[in-house]
């Protein structure tokens, strides 16, 4: 922990205009040490599970039905039970008897399955002269396909292999503590594998050590190895042709050329064909540059596995799960600048994924299905990311928190009845102390009378660092944080922000004006912060968003005189269209049998704990809104036009000149900067044109008014907590 500082610097931190609120963590003489357990009575909540809209089938057969009792296994430990021998030789040679019984599945008949393959084929027939025969493939094709597999990969080595994974072993043992796989996940993954398809691995790298570890982890379970790509321009020819023996696929340049261009086409069908089981170890190189700090220090891992699903089934389903889709520009801009109050309820058209050759090649239909795809995977990694101790700290430490120690056991407990899963347990005190010495560089510990301890946030730009950390929180909190936000939306024109909380309390809020405001913030917000499955509609998601906040206790029905209690569910009907309707089908059409429940209305509970909790939710949205806010202002101050990079340097830079007045650190992010570029230009605020210097962004002329950039501004800032 950081240097135990005296009562001075105390008084000129509290003293300080942009200091933090200080965390008051009692020394606990005498206090029963409380141990942090990640789990729910007996249970460790199961986190990504697949879309069981889109892949029912896989949502039911592969997942295991007693994953909760089963627990994790450490895949670096090697004994001499884990090797097919016995005895003191034995034990001293585990590692590399056990890296020898690896099984490595020969690819000797690749080049004949290339030339078999649909693609290819298809291919060759462009390229067959007139009058050739069926079957007959010329031999300057043949030739061609056998450079481009030579290019990409050598015969396999399997010593080689196995060599290598010994080494790794051997590495990770001395880097690690330990490997934690959660067997549960590990039995659904070898289920789905006996089922004969081949696996594609998606995976969100969290650290350097991803380039080894996941293939070791694949390799040393019996799942095979994994394919990777990589650039042949990044090492040198005798490391390629090292590497290339140790199975990496090295993509050809040629599939980088035209899409009109028959030397693209060909090589990005080899390389589509072309399934050799083997894996990239080059990840260690990598590694080896970048662990220079590590020395001394040995941490644990946890790789986290999601329910698999067929994308077969996938393809087949998802389609008939689409609906209208509109753009940011068409969404909100009316709403905005006062032309409309009418909020569309249709799917919001924001695509920031780079489009890559082989997207290209795609049909419009496909590239959706794609893009769709990767929505859902990125849900469900997200979902499967547990939350460290440094991220809940640094929540506490940001929002101000008093109470250190039962505050983070709160917020501990509060993450995983949302079901998600938690990367630590332990002694609480522990635990504290851990985070904090991992923090140490924006955290200071100063001793106060009676020895206790007093933890406060450097004030500065370190408090951007600990925003970066607390944004790993918000998906566990999401759908309560925007309706909170939705929530402060509503009461910003009738009470004033700073009135006490039992005034907040007495308006009452109607269903339909909550609905309304949640869709607003659900178009503005980025899709890559919400990550929600497509399959959903926007109706349900309102829908959720309430029920979160019922469920919170922040918010209470109001029962009105004569009216049914809203509990009271004997006595609904549900028309026939209703009932044969599809699961989160929801059209315009029937409104008519919700205009009841629009007309349910609530109140904010007056129980003690929910203006802090009210007041957390609302700030865990406030550093990407406040950057949003910021970009609105500093559109009469930017030099445009300018391209994209350019304008997101210029708005980090006015973000951080702002941040050194008001104190508010939390909004001078970089990618915070990118993202308020990028929606300001999907709302139409900014406009992309061509230039010779490439795509430029020109300020539009509907925001080029002052009355319409405090518009914009006004609506930002209506849903942002001060």
């Amino acid at each position: 922990m950081d240097t135990i500082l005296g009562a001075r610097l105390q008084t000129q931190q509290r003293s300080s205009r942009n200091g933090r609120e200080t965390s008051l963590w009692s020394s606990g003489l005498g206090m029963k040490l409380e141990a942090v357990t990640p789990f729910l009575g007996k249970y460790r909540p199961f986190v990504g599970r697949c879309c069981q809209t889109c892949t029912p089938k896989s949502w039911e057969s592969l997942f295991h039905r007693s994953i909760m009792d089963l627990g994790f296994c450490n895949v670096i430990l090697v004994k001499e039970e884990n090797t097919r021998f016995r005895g003191w030789l034995v034990r001293r040679l585990c590692y590399f008897l056990w890296s020898l019984e690896r099984h490595i599945p020969p690819c000797w008949d690749t080049p004949q399955k290339v030339m078999e393959s649909t693609r290819v084929q298809k291919v060759i027939s462009g390229w067959a002269p007139a009058g050739a025969g069926e079957g007959q493939v010329p031999s300057r094709v043949k030739e061609e396909v056998q450079r481009l597999l030579g290019h990409m990969q050598a015969p396999p080595r399997p010593f080689l292999l196995r060599l290598f994974s010994w080494a790794v072993l051997r590495f990770l043992n001395c880097l690690l503590l330990n490997v934690q796989l959660h067997q549960g996940h590990l039995r659904m993954v070898r289920k789905a594998a006996q089922a004969g398809s081949p696996l594609v691995l998606l995976s969100t790298h969290k650290s350097l050590l991803d380039g080894i570890l996941l293939p070791f982890v694949l390799l040393s379970q019996g799942l095979g190895v994994l394919r990777v790509a990589w650039d042949p321009h990044t090492c040198s020819p005798i490391l390629r042709a090292l590497l290339r023996k140790l199975g990496v696929l090295f993509l050809p340049p040629e599939t980088n050329l035209s899409l009109d261009s028959s030397e693209g086409v060909l090589a990005r069908a080899v390389v589509h064909a072309a399934a050799p089981p083997l894996g990239l170890w080059t990840g260690a190189l990598a590694v080896l540059r970048s662990l220079r700090g590590w020395c001394g220090r040995r941490v644990c891992v946890r790789v986290h596995l999601a329910q698999p699903f067929s994308l077969q089934e996938y393809t087949s389903n998802a389609r008939s799960c689409w609906g209208s889709r509109q753009t940011l520009e068409q969404l909100l801009q009316p709403i905005v600048l006062g032309h409309s109050t009418v909020v569309p309820d249709t799917e919001k058209e924001q695509e920031w994924t780079p489009v890559s050759g082989p997207l290209l090649a795609l049909k419009e239909e496909d590239q959706l299905l794609v893009r769709r795809l990767g929505r859902h995977v990125l849900n469900a990694s997200v979902a499967s990311s547990a939350v460290m101790s440094t991220t809940i700290l640094a929540s506490l430490l940001l929002f101000k928190h008093q109470k250190l120690l039962g505050e983070f056991s709160w917020l501990t407990e509060e993450t995983l009845l949302r079901g998600f899963d938690v990367g630590f347990s332990g002694q609480l005190r522990c635990l504290v102390q851990h985070a904090l010495s991992l923090l140490r560089a924006q955290v200071a510990v100063l001793r106060v009378h009676r020895g206790d301890l007093l933890v406060i946030a450097r004030p500065g730009p370190g408090l951007a660092h600990l925003a970066h950390l607390s944004a790993e929180l918000v998906p566990a909190f999401l759908s309560e944080a925007v309706g909170a936000c939705a929530v402060r939306a509503l009461l910003a024109g009738r009470v004033p922000p700073e009135g006490p909380w039992e005034l907040q309390g007495v308006e009452l809020l109607s269903q339909n004006e909550l609905y309304r405001q949640v869709l607003l913030l659900l178009h503005l917000l980025p899709q890559d912060l919400l990550l929600l499955q497509p399959c959903r509609s926007s109706y349900c998601y309102c829908q959720e968003v309430l029920d979160r906040l019922i469920q919170c206790g922040l918010l209470v029905a109001e029962e009105t005189p004569g009216s049914r209690l809203a509990c009271d569910t004997g006595r609904q009907r549900l028309s026939g269209k209703l009932l044969w309707k599809p699961s989160g089908d929801f059209s315009d059409s029937d409104s008519d049998e919700f205009a009841e429940a629009g007309g349910r209305h609530f109140r904010l509970s007056q129980q003690s704990h929910c203006p802090d909790f009210f007041l957390f939710l609302c700030r865990l949205l406030s550093p990407l809104l406040k950057a949003f806010a910021q970009a609105a202002a500093f559109l009469p101050r930017g030099q445009l036009p300018d391209t994209e990079l350019g304008c997101a340097d210029q708005l980090l830079q006015f973000l951080q000149a702002t941040a050194q007045e008001d104190g508010f650190f939390e909004c001078a992010d970089p990618s915070l900067a990118i993202r308020a570029v990028w929606t300001f230009r999907d709302l139409g605020v900014l406009q992309q044109m061509p230039s010779p210097a490439g795509p430029m962004l020109h300020l539009s002329p509907t925001f080029a008014s002052r009355d319409s950039q405090e518009k914009l501004e006004q609506f930002i800032r209506q849903f942002i907590c001060g």
